[in-house]
């Protein structure tokens, strides 16, 4: 069931993303007056899903969810009709317009894209606002994971900065990111009343842009152990422990905090213990007891939240699209940084590829409506951004041979337009499937 609500989320988002892309085609298309043959969501190599027919377009869905296109009269493109290309050019053909023309047109389903994923990141920040964690909320400091520790993180640390810049919004992808993106060199924590500067070293670009990396978190808030209710007829419960008791200890080892807490009754499954437990902030008790087969003692602890105030910042119409076309601008600049640090070698390309199994996974196995349309708004602009990649079968290839044809004035011939997107496609179809395969590599095999 989850899969299928992963799966769902994905192809309904992609379904909006194609066909407000081809859109962007078709629109301008038909403003200077060419013919569109086709107009289909997905690929129909030998059958369609669905057709019809209205006017001198067939409107329709493929089989194939790897995008979608429209078949424009006179174009060379991925449907490879080079029979159309024999005669002599026809009025309403794409070659009979003139080159400013056949720019528009190339550009309308990259710029809807763009439009797109701007304003649904606006969108999303005027009906659902942006929630956070203030650092200045984490008093009791961090609780660092392996990841973290290999930065040089401790538990109890509180996070100063990160390359320089105010740690203010509490979020360790915040951290991961100016590492990755930014190149940020250190980090400073306060950690027992001092001020430090821990280096990062460069080997952590790589190794945090890792695949097998990118679910695991650095670090989260440290917080206290206090029972908010006590399973029946479990160990704790036997053993006399109360709701609102605050676990502070295991067999003589202080483990004042969750996280402490739980690593270490894991390590005595189905074991006699003893817990130290404070009752109403003055009593300190011990309890004997003998651990499940999990190791677990059966209580329920008040979550993190508890301890930490939530900031809310909601945004007026006025005030969420520009806000929502800065996050969008910040998100596009890091997907350049991103590929700067690849052609440097400090990112592997390996390691960020992902096919639709991937993307699926970032939806989530719930369906909420705000995290749905920030994912939609991040394909709209990722697709934008790759399809002015300037690789022949994209609109980015169309668009370079286009330019030389302004620059220059002469006109690449159609065999050579024919060839360079045959070779174009194939690059984009492997890529498909190379990402693809990853998925099932790191699924199946890893």
């Amino acid at each position: 069931m989850d899969i299928l609500i992963m799966a769902g989320q994905l192809m309904l988002s992609l379904s909006i993303l194609i066909v407000l892309h081809e859109l962007g085609h078709f629109i301008p298309a038909r403003l200077f007056g060419t013919r569109v043959e086709k107009f289909y969501l997905f690929f129909d190599p030998w059958f369609s899903l669905f057709k019809v027919k209205k006017g001198e377009t067939e409107y329709g869905i493929g089989w194939l969810p790897l995008g979608g296109y429209v078949k424009i009269s006179g174009m060379i493109d991925e449907s490879f009709d080079t029979e159309q290309m024999q005669g002599e050019p026809q009025p309403w053909e794409f070659r009979a317009k003139p080159a400013w023309q056949r720019l528009i047109i190339m550009l309308g389903g990259v710029t809807v894209n763009f439009i797109l994923g701007f304003l649904l990141y606006g969108m999303v920040l005027w009906g659902w606002g942006e929630t956070y964690i203030p650092n200045s909320e984490i008093k009791f400091g961090i609780a660092v994971d392996s990841l973290g520790m290999d930065l040089g993180l401790k538990d109890g640390d509180k996070i100063l900065k990160v390359g320089g810049s105010p740690f203010e919004k509490f979020n360790d992808r915040l951290v991961v990111r100016e590492i990755i993106i930014n190149n940020a060199s250190s980090i400073e924590v306060e950690r027992d009343n001092e001020e430090l500067t821990l280096p990062i070293d460069s080997k952590f670009v790589d190794i945090l842009s890792r695949h097998e990396n990118k679910n695991k978190y650095l670090f989260g808030p440290q917080y206290p152990l206090k029972v908010l209710k006590v399973t029946p007829d479990e160990p704790a419960a036997k053993a006399g422990i109360l709701a609102d008791d605050r676990v502070i200890g295991i067999n003589g080892e202080s483990t004042p905090y969750f996280h402490q807490f739980f690593q270490r009754v894991q390590q005595f499954k189905n074991q006699a213990v003893t817990i130290e437990v404070i009752r109403q902030d003055k009593d300190t008790l011990s309890f004997p007891l003998t651990t499940t087969e999990t190791g677990t003692i059966g209580v329920q602890a008040y979550p993190a939240s508890t301890y930490f105030a939530t900031a809310r910042q909601d945004y007026t119409l006025g005030e969420a699209l520009p806000a929502g076309f800065q996050q969008g601008w910040s998100f596009l600049g890091d997907q350049m940084k991103a590929f700067g640090q690849m052609f440097r070698g400090k990112i592997k390309a390996k390691e960020s590829l992902g096919g639709f199994g991937s993307i699926a996974t970032m939806y989530g196995d719930v369906w909420l409506w705000e995290r749905f349309w920030k994912m939609t708004a991040i394909l709209s602009l990722i697709l934008a951004f790759m399809n002015l990649l300037p690789i022949p079968a994209l609109d980015g290839g169309h668009v370079m041979f286009l330019l030389y044809e302004v620059v220059t004035g002469r006109k690449p011939s159609d065999k050579f337009m024919e060839w360079a997107t045959m070779i174009g496609f194939i690059l984009v179809i492997g890529l498909v499937l190379y990402a693809n395969g990853l998925d099932i590599f790191r699924k199946f095999f890893q």
